[in-house]
């Protein structure tokens, strides 16, 4: 199709392929050590199922991470060993898996988000932050706009969406769509550059050596909700977000760091 080739980011990264195993070893071992409840349903599905991340004192309050995958591949078990940076902080950590395209549409893995929020805010009380990667960018982006009960919105305090898809249009002309079914409708309600921009802290965090669409995609949602954009050498689509295994790491203090709130 005409956009695959834009969209593609493993053909584009050495040992692109090798890096899911990587993430699942990393993540399996640092199961092993966290202090951590496992498979907690928050829906009737078996991918509705959130692990929760504690510190070792009271949680300042609660950081979700959304994975992406194109809402097509992937789970929360890829990506366990990036609560350790936030949780060095002080911060418990929800990660939820989500049902995936074609089994669902994008709009309804929004509304799990929703509820896979909602069911780590009733156990951890105190502020909320949302960081997501790719279409867990897409997603920690979308779920900020009003839900009707959605409780939890009222804690918010920041999101950072990591080489978001904020445009779900463009990928209506790749073959991943006849398994995504995005159709104009869903486009229009489901990309967060056309959803009012949150009123708190927002960043958009993006690899300077990504594919030029997520450089094109994180550029529209920065002028879109006027958020800030940090854009980090030397990094690509997977590498992007594994500085959240780091407590110092730049993206750790973005979204955990006591002064976090201060960006705009």
């Amino acid at each position: 199709m005409e956009l695959d080739d834009a969209y593609a980011n493993a053909a584009y990264i050495p040992g692109g392929n090798d890096y899911p195993d990587k993430w699942a070893q990393a993540a399996a071992a640092f199961r092993e050590i966290a202090t951590c409840e496992i498979d907690l349903p928050y829906g009737e599905t078996s991918r509705q199922r959130c692990d929760l991340f504690h510190p070792a004192r009271l949680p300042k309050g609660l950081i979700v991470f959304v994975h992406g995958g194109y809402w097509l591949r992937f789970d929360k078990n890829f990506w366990s060993h990036l609560a350790a940076g936030p949780l060095a902080h002080g911060w418990s950590v929800a990660m939820p898996s989500y049902d995936l395209c074609p089994d669902v549409r994008i709009s309804e893995i929004g509304d799990q988000i929703n509820r896979a929020i909602a069911f780590a805010a009733a156990r951890i009380p105190g502020p909320i932050r949302l960081i997501g990667h790719s279409a867990g960018g897409q997603l920690v982006a979308r779920v900020t706009a009003p839900r009707l009960g959605a409780r939890w919105q009222e804690r918010l305090e920041k999101v950072v969406s990591v080489s978001p898809v904020a445009d779900l249009a463009p990928l209506m002309r790749t073959s991943m769509n006849a398994d995504l079914k995005i159709d104009e409708e869903e486009a229009a309600a489901e990309s967060p550059i056309h959803l009012p921009a949150p009123p708190y802290a927002k960043t958009v965090w993006v690899g300077a050596d990504e594919r030029p669409a997520f450089l094109e995609q994180a550029q529209a949602l920065t002028d879109a909700w006027d958020a800030k954009q940090v854009i980090t050498e030397r990094e690509h689509h997977f590498s992007v977000i594994e500085p959240l295994e780091y407590a110092d790491s730049p993206l750790t203090r973005e979204i955990a760091a006591d002064d976090a709130v201060g960006a705009a």
